[in-house]
């Protein structure tokens, strides 16, 4: 289990969702707060921001090592990609502030350590590791260090790199580390969402985990919760009709909210397993088949299908037991419509 401000997060709890900001302010603050607005409004337990500046996170350089190749941003250099889709570090007071009106905790994925001392200055109740940062054993030991809940995805990770990120985080003190299973594909097709990772990361590490889902609609995140996954994060925009790095692969409000929705109902569908009636079940018994007098019966008369049969309601014998009932005789003048009782029943 790990715990961000206050709210358990592991399989005893409903999934934590978290609603994931990234680039899609479009570089108004304005829309940025609203944005913030509109998160808390979907029920989410949690908002997330980006903390990076362009020069803090690559070099501005056209040369080909520092330009994208196909996707979404194909053509553009990394440090024209990440100048439209960083959220300026004096605008985050001002969101994490606007969060807390809402009472939604805020924290956020921290890309160098000048990130770090910035979110900690705003008392940021957890971190994030981005798929892109998992081998960058340094930052993860400087974030570990403040001793806060770390969630780590694991895009592109092979086993020995999530191994490191892990033991890392708590060699350098994590108050406990969430993995989640990310596809690192913007948007990720639904047949490359391989949620049967989320239980096999928690037991091959001794963690919890979720989904970093990147594929459209709720259907993964939902399945992911079926398989045990207690943090699910969805990116999240106004309208994906206004652009933005990351809109089309981010849910619009109506969206997120049924995201939320689905999630915590299909984990509350899971129940328990067990043979147990289910108490919502109970008054509903009377409504199973038993046996029932059908026609009326003269005292000593013979039990026969014609005047015992097993119908609605369950207020008489069991059906199990009409072939011992049939051919013996009533025990008394027996009336259409009255349950079967053994009493009633003579040799």
């Amino acid at each position: 289990m790990i715990e961000i401000a206050g709210r358990k997060i592991g399989a005893g709890f409903e999934p934590y969702v978290v609603c994931e900001l990234s680039g899609n302010h479009n570089g108004s603050l304005e829309r940025a707060l609203t944005l913030v607005d509109a998160a808390a409004a979907t029920g989410c337990d949690a908002i997330k921001i980006q903390t990076y500046t362009p020069d803090t996170i690559t070099l501005d350089s056209d040369a080909p090592d520092f330009l994208v190749r196909d996707g979404l941003w194909d053509g553009m250099s990394l440090h024209a990609l990440y100048q439209l889709a960083y959220t300026p570090y004096e605008w985050h007071g001002a969101l994490f502030e606007r969060a807390a009106q809402h009472g939604v905790p805020m924290f956020s994925t921290p890309f160098d350590d000048t990130a770090v001392d910035l979110l900690e200055s705003l008392n940021a109740p957890a971190y994030k590791i981005a798929s892109f940062e998992v081998v960058d054993l340094p930052l993860i030991a400087r974030v570990a260090q403040c001793k806060k809940p770390m969630i780590i995805s694991t895009g592109m990770a092979n086993e020995t790199e999530m191994a490191e990120a892990v033991d890392t985080a708590f060699s350098n003190g994590a108050a406990g580390v969430a993995l989640l299973h990310c596809t690192s594909s913007y948007p990720a097709p639904m047949d490359s969402a391989n949620v049967r990772n989320v239980p096999m990361l928690a037991g091959h590490f001794g963690v919890e985990a979720g989904l970093s889902d990147h594929t459209m609609g709720t259907a993964a995140s939902v399945a992911a919760v079926a398989l045990g996954a207690c943090l699910i994060e969805k990116h999240f925009t106004l309208a994906r009709a206004d652009g933005g790095p990351d809109a089309d692969f981010s849910l619009e409000p109506t969206e997120f909210s049924a995201l939320v929705r689905d999630c915590k109902d299909a984990w509350h569908a899971l129940g328990r397993a067990g043979f147990e009636r289910a108490g919502v079940e109970v008054g509903n018994i009377k409504f199973r088949r038993s046996l029932y007098v059908v026609a009326d019966v003269a005292a000593g008369e013979a039990l026969t299908p014609a005047n015992v049969r097993s119908i609605r309601p369950g207020l008489g014998l069991a059906p199990k037991v009409l072939p011992q009932v049939l051919g013996r005789t009533a025990s008394r003048d027996l009336r259409r419509g009255e349950p079967l009782a053994w009493d009633m029943i003579g040799p």
